[in-house]
């Protein structure tokens, strides 16, 4: 994998002309361009589509989390997009994402889609000990993501979002050693935390054994966005 293909970019902004104009400019020199809640909200599956058959890989982030059928039909149509990624909350358990799969497979055998990518969120990275401790959840962060990373994987799901800290633990279970891992919080070392709780340098977090960061208000409040990416795939070339 090159590394800008390590690189998601989130558009997080408010409607359609800027995501576009995000791409325009970002185009060539990232991997692929993260939808999150807001914008889906706002362009809807358009932008998706759009975006897809343009020839972009575009990772759908919804955080599906709903009683299984809910889920794996959302699923199902998120397929029909075109997308490249998508994700779900892992605290939906097992049955859901096991549905889920199996739905997504089932939908790209019959209608020959391309199976996107199925990852899970384990803990946000804007959450710590005190938050596990606000929603009854014991252990500390890291034994958390690892509850939910092996129940993740055992589910028929290729992969986990979690903090780049608990990556290297991630690697060294065997139950969990080849997921794919997309890690958030990513903030190069001049930069700043903002809501983020857990983070880490692009460069360390890539060390560390992440697939993929996902950096989002570091390159789109940039000055110039394509600079400031490149020079975050460089420091993603240099650890590897």
């Amino acid at each position: 994998m090159e590394p800008r293909e390590r690189l998601i970019v989130a558009l997080d902004v408010p409607d359609r002309d800027a995501a576009l104009a995000a791409v325009e400019e970002l185009g060539g020199a990232v991997g692929s361009f993260k939808i999150g809640m807001q914008l889906f909200t706002s362009a809807g599956p358009d932008l998706v589509r759009e975006l897809s058959a343009a020839g972009h890989r575009v990772f759908l982030d919804l955080k599906y989390h709903d009683i299984p059928n809910t889920v794996a039909n959302a699923a199902v149509e998120a397929t029909r997009l075109g997308i490249w990624m998508m994700n779900v909350h892992a605290l939906g358990g097992r049955e859901m994402m096991s549905r889920t799969a199996d739905a997504v497979n089932d939908v790209c055998a019959k209608e020959g889609h391309n199976r996107p990518i199925l990852i899970a969120v384990t803990l946000l990275t804007s959450s710590d000990a005190a938050v596990l401790a606000e929603l009854g959840i014991g252990g500390t962060e890291e034994e958390a993501v690892l509850r939910m990373a092996r129940l993740t994987a055992a589910s028929g799901f290729d992969g986990l979002v979690a903090s780049a800290h608990e990556v290297a633990a991630i690697r060294q279970d065997p139950v969990t050693a080849n997921c794919v891992t997309v890690t958030p919080g990513i903030r190069p070392s001049d930069g700043t935390n903002d809501d983020q709780r857990r983070v880490m340098t692009p460069e360390a977090a890539v060390a560390a054994g992440s697939d993929y960061i996902v950096v989002g208000r570091p390159i789109m409040n940039a000055n110039d966005r394509r600079s400031m990416a490149e020079s975050i795939v460089s420091a993603i070339a240099s650890v590897e």
